[in-house]
């Protein structure tokens, strides 16, 4: 049964809190809680409430399941796509060496530099941080080339991290295959941040099997639950980065940095249930069901003096298709900042979003029920009469 803010109880649970719960128009996007497990997934998880089993063997079995099906040597689940980086960058510092686990975030000792394209500094490179590890730039910010990468290379160096963005490839930047190329020539592993790299199917496993030593993907993209993350990678790699983990802290007393990250037995169970769900399902429909709900909302907004609409047609990814807006204020009155400011205003709040630097909004439907793009639609236009 599908559910949205034009039913009766709709939000109740968190009204009962005195918390407003809200129509999100902007995407799976943590702010909001970023995904809602479909059926299956929720009912396996409930399956697994019913018994307990020891972590360390169900993350190694959920793991082997999870790289049979994405054709990668191993994975591992994580408490979402930035733990993953978090615990591959110690699994790069402090390997397999018990009293290095327990040293970081103190990297004495360890080569604790991971090597990023300036052209590719970006919000969540801080995870790679929080072990310990130092940022180091290489490249111009206007091109890199294969010899700034060879020569930023030193003693120091852990590793050398990519982020993939396949949606808007940047041509000035040193691309995946040049990065392998010459970290492998100098014995140093490559991450890849890949966290919404979802679709097309293959982009999940596609940089391992490129020769990357680890990926990681955002598993709330793919109906997971949102607090989980799939880690793939080489066996000594994914082996490694485990060491370092919650289930290992206890498990193996030892004390590394990913306590705090825990993943519930449930969780662990509904991310593998997920990502079979994931690689199987129509995509078809999906994607014409994501360009049916963007297309109500553009056909309530056209014509409105003074609101340019967009139709988006990207496909690849994590958010597929949406909608472009931009207002011209002195027809409107109304700036990008006040419409989003004044649809969180409403009943519900409709939340909308305009990143730093950006004078639009984009809408997305992935976090909208069915009949909740008809009331983003009518929100908006009745916000110019």
């Amino acid at each position: 049964m599908t559910i949205s803010a034009t039913d009766v109880g709709w939000g109740d649970i968190y009204k009962e809190l005195g918390a407003r719960p809200i129509v999100n128009a902007i995407g799976s996007v943590t702010m909001l809680g970023g995904s809602s497990p479909p059926a299956e997934v929720r009912e396996a998880m409930e399956r697994a409430n019913d018994a307990y089993i020891p972590l360390m063997e169900l993350q190694d079995k959920a793991g082997a399941a999870i790289a049979a099906m994405t054709g990668v040597p191993a994975a591992y689940i994580t408490a979402g796509a930035g733990s993953a980086l978090t615990l591959a960058s110690a699994a790069v510092m402090a390997g397999t060496d018990d009293q290095r686990i327990q040293q970081l975030p103190d990297t004495t000792g360890m080569k604790n530099e991971i090597l990023i394209q300036t052209r590719q500094r970006y919000w969540y490179d801080r995870c790679l941080e929080l072990a310990g590890a130092r940022l180091v730039e290489f490249g111009d910010p206007e091109r890199t080339t294969t010899d700034q990468l060879d020569a930023a290379i030193g003693p120091k160096t852990a590793a050398v991290h990519y982020f993939a963005v396949e949606q808007s490839p940047d041509p000035d930047a040193l691309s995946l295959e040049a990065t392998i190329e010459v970290a492998k020539s100098h014995g140093v592993p490559v991450l890849v941040d890949a966290a919404g790299q979802i679709y097309p199917l293959d982009n999940i496993g596609k940089y391992v099997r490129m020769g990357a030593d680890f990926q990681c993907v955002a598993a709330k993209y793919i109906g997971a639950p949102h607090s989980t993350g799939y880690a793939l990678g080489t066996k000594k790699m994914i082996s490694t980065l485990a060491l370092q983990s919650f289930a290992a802290y206890e498990g193996r007393q030892v004390r590394g940095i990913g306590r705090p990250q825990k993943v519930d037995r449930q969780e662990m169970v509904g991310a593998v249930v997920a990502i079979k769900r994931w690689l199987t399902m129509n995509h078809e429909d999906r994607l014409a069901d994501a360009e049916r709900m963007s297309g109500a909302i553009i056909e309530r907004l056209q014509g409105i003096l003074g609101v340019t609409v967009t139709p988006l047609d990207n496909v690849v990814g994590h958010l597929a298709f949406g909608l472009r807006l931009e207002f011209d204020q002195d027809i409107t009155g109304m700036t990008a900042s006040d419409v989003v400011a004044q649809l969180k205003k409403g009943d519900p709040p409709v939340f909308t979003r305009k990143l730093a630097g950006e004078d639009y909004i984009s809408i997305h439907v992935f976090g909208m029920r069915d009949g909740e793009e008809k009331l983003v639609g009518d929100r908006i236009a009745a916000l110019f009469g």
